[in-house]
């Protein structure tokens, strides 16, 4: 079960001269791509009291100097465990292009007003999901779901307006501020290319991710 990389290379003179520009080049190849489904899919980990590792899929809701934004139920695995320790790692995985994106850094939680500006911006279906869903509690099979979700469209009914399902208290979003974005190239014989924007020596917690001076490209070998 092996393929062999030959879909491209990344030299240090092809990336760009700071973490968010050579982001967006990556991600609009990937979005423009037809074999790439959802191009800001990432995979989240996080860490709870014990060291214990757990990673999911959610979806990249922005992108900008300060970091990459997420939405998620706070009271769910991820959102107690970054409650506890703000150390994350994010992945964008573009299999079919054969590139990733790493990213490691610092969550911090989203203002109410941000939050409340993505929430209505979803879709009727998707802002009573998030009042039905408990995230990461155990159901006793998926009736329950199910019949919470229709107690709360008729609690919430669908009047076509922004405002007719409130946000959640236990509702909001992350904003990842990171301190390395490694970008992963797929290259013959596993000698794959690794150009990652690291801080530079001295340098202590996050930078700004159109900063080329916040930043010093190394090669790590694959």
């Amino acid at each position: 079960m092996r393929v062999t990389y030959l879909a491209g290379t990344l030299g240090e003179g092809e990336v760009a001269p700071d973490p968010l520009t050579q982001f967006r080049r990556w991600f609009d190849d990937a979005a423009a791509s037809p074999a790439v489904v959802e191009p800001n899919a990432m995979v989240v980990s996080t860490v709870d009291g014990h060291g214990t590792p757990s990673s999911r899929t959610v979806l990249c809701k922005g992108v900008d100097v300060a970091g990459f934004r997420f939405f998620t139920n706070l009271t769910s695995r991820k959102g107690r465990e970054l409650a506890g320790n703000p150390a994350v790692a994010l992945l964008f995985g573009w299999h079919d292009m054969e590139r990733q994106v790493g990213v490691r850094g610092l969550a911090e939680p989203l203002g109410r007003e941000e939050v409340r500006e993505y929430f209505v911006s979803r879709p009727y279906a998707s802002r009573v999901g998030a009042w039905a869903s408990r995230q990461s509690e155990v159901l006793d099979g998926r009736e329950p779901l199910e019949a919470r979700e229709a107690a709360l469209r008729a609690r919430f009914p669908d009047t076509g307006s922004a405002d007719d399902v409130p946000l959640p208290e236990f509702w909001g979003g992350f904003l990842v501020r990171p301190v390395e974005v490694e970008f992963w190239q797929g290259r013959a014989s596993r000698l794959h290319d690794r150009l990652v924007f690291v801080r530079p020596d001295g340098a202590s917690g996050p930078g700004r991710l159109d900063a080329a001076d916040d930043w010093r490209l190394v090669r790590r070998s694959p």
